[in-house]
């Protein structure tokens, strides 16, 4: 029982300090981006060609275009989410939790999960 205790007690640290993980910077070079914690600590690294083209990022997620889709990765770079672009539209912000994008005269928030928050006219 004690040693169960202890394996549980080890993996909820281990996931905290992984949730924790945030995104303060990320740099562009030509063919790289290369995510920066808080702490200046250098979270990985992902190729352009990869991961396509940086669109924007929130404090644990970021945003890219690859050819027709929007993905949305953690920190990690695990993909959270991949959007159609001729749904979403163009990706005008990304900001705290949120994303926002225009697809003609309307306007979409989406969370970084990649859920529809709300729509409103843009005019």
């Amino acid at each position: 029982m004690r040693k169960w205790l202890i394996i549980l007690m080890t993996m909820l640290t281990v996931g905290v300090k992984a949730q924790r993980q945030q995104i303060s910077y990320i740099e562009e070079t030509k063919n790289w981006y290369y995510v920066y914690d808080e702490a200046g600590k250098k979270i990985g690294g992902f190729s352009r060609s990869s991961v396509g083209d940086l669109k924007g990022w929130g404090s644990d997620f970021f945003v890219t275009k690859y050819y027709s889709f929007y993905r949305i990765y953690d920190a990690k770079g695990k993909v959270l989410k991949a959007m159609s672009a001729s749904d979403v539209g163009e990706i005008v912000g990304v900001s705290g939790n949120t994303i926002t994008s225009r697809r003609g005269s309307w306007i979409f928030t989406w969370n970084k999960n990649g859920k529809k928050i709300s729509v409103r006219s843009a005019n």
